[in-house]
């Protein structure tokens, strides 16, 4: 998948003119990208433009107007786009109350040993970002990857379409699974190519 690139950022008075006319087909963009799997997580997919709709939003919220400050945000959500032959996404670990959602964190250590897509007979371990965890407690907010060696957007689609790709947790404290179907097929499969 393409960077994103300097040039390609907006100025801040510019995305301001732009970002009522834009948001509405963002939002749409991330809805058509995420996956609930189980009650307390969600994967959101990323793309070149759920990261430069990300850039954008934190140069406005930050007020950045410093070439190396707006290239240093580019490189980081670059790091989320996915290579050749993979998917990339944000993982959410959602709980509405912060004590539960605090211990939850802590009991949900080990969770990059146990995050899986399954596409037909395949189970392929999501690879998590190492700088996000620890043995105490793992962060709200992971990166995660899947390598989909041997599966191509026309196969991705073939097995989507038989109810034979899914995300499935199986910690000892969480097991859950979400099946990738319809809208959200194509839209992986489009990465995929």
């Amino acid at each position: 998948m393409k960077t994103i690139a300097v040039d390609e950022i907006l100025s801040l008075a510019d995305y301001e003119r732009v970002r009522e006319r834009l948001r509405p087909l963002f939002i749409h963009e991330k809805e058509r990208r995420r996956l609930r799997v189980g009650s307390h997580l969600t994967l959101l997919f990323e793309n070149a433009q759920t990261a430069w709709y990300q850039i954008e939003e934190m140069i406005r919220a930050e007020k950045m107007t410093q070439r190396e400050a707006i290239a240093h945000e580019i490189d980081a959500y670059n790091e989320l786009l996915p290579a050749a032959g993979e998917l990339a996404a944000t993982l959410l670990i959602e709980y509405a109350e912060p004590q539960e959602r605090d211990a939850a964190l802590s009991r949900l250590v080990g969770l990059e040993r146990h995050l899986w897509l399954k596409a037909g007979p395949q189970s392929i371990a999501a690879r998590f970002d190492d700088r996000q965890m620890s043995d105490e407690r793992i962060s709200a907010v992971q990166f995660v990857r899947f390598s989909l060696e041997g599966v191509d957007a026309a196969r991705f689609l073939e097995l989507a379409g038989k109810g034979e790709v899914a995300v499935e947790v199986d910690h000892p404290n969480l097991a859950a699974r979400g099946a990738i179907d319809g809208l959200l097929a194509a839209s992986l499969a489009e990465d995929l190519r």
